[in-house]
């Protein structure tokens, strides 16, 4: 019988944006943008996304990772996200859980903070993440999450 094991994890992403925070909180709302920048990219085909963005409302994207001229043929990656808090141009919280094949990794609240500065906005992104059997962990979920949010910056050109 295999061990079941959990590893609990939290880390606290800052970054900085040229853009007002109702521009950055809208790269968030808009279900075309956040795709663009969240699901969309190289190194996997995106499979489906949906996104219903309201306090009860779900976002779903499933993918599959992909070598360099490859076919798709990786197993498939699911991330079932529900919106718990949202205050408009100021936060974001959501619960996630992300599955490969049909074996669930992890589970993530995650909270995203917009504050208005001198030079635009400064999110505060805080992950909290149990990680399981089989799971990615926290370092590598960290660096994902870095990569994502510096593709959120081609949504303001300067």
């Amino acid at each position: 019988m295999e061990e079941r094991t959990v590893i609990h994890s939290t880390f606290v992403i800052e970054r900085s944006y040229p853009a007002m925070p109702e521009r950055v909180f809208g790269a968030f709302a808009d279900p075309t943008r956040k795709r663009r920048w969240f699901v969309e990219g190289d190194g996997h085909e995106v499979e489906h996304y949906e996104m219903d963005f309201r306090v009860g409302g779900r976002e779903r994207a499933r993918f599959r990772f992909t070598k360099a001229g490859t076919p798709v043929t990786g197993m498939a990656c699911t991330n079932d996200t529900s919106y718990l808090d949202i205050v408009a141009n100021r936060r974001v919280v959501l619960a996630s859980t992300m599955t490969v094949g049909e074996k669930c990794i992890s589970a993530s609240l995650a909270t995203f903070e917009f504050l208005p500065s001198e030079t635009g906005t400064d999110l505060i992104f805080t992950h909290q993440g149990a990680f399981f059997e089989g799971a990615d962990g926290p370092e590598m979920r960290e660096e994902g999450w870095r990569k994502l949010l510096e593709r959120l910056t081609a949504e303001f050109p300067r």
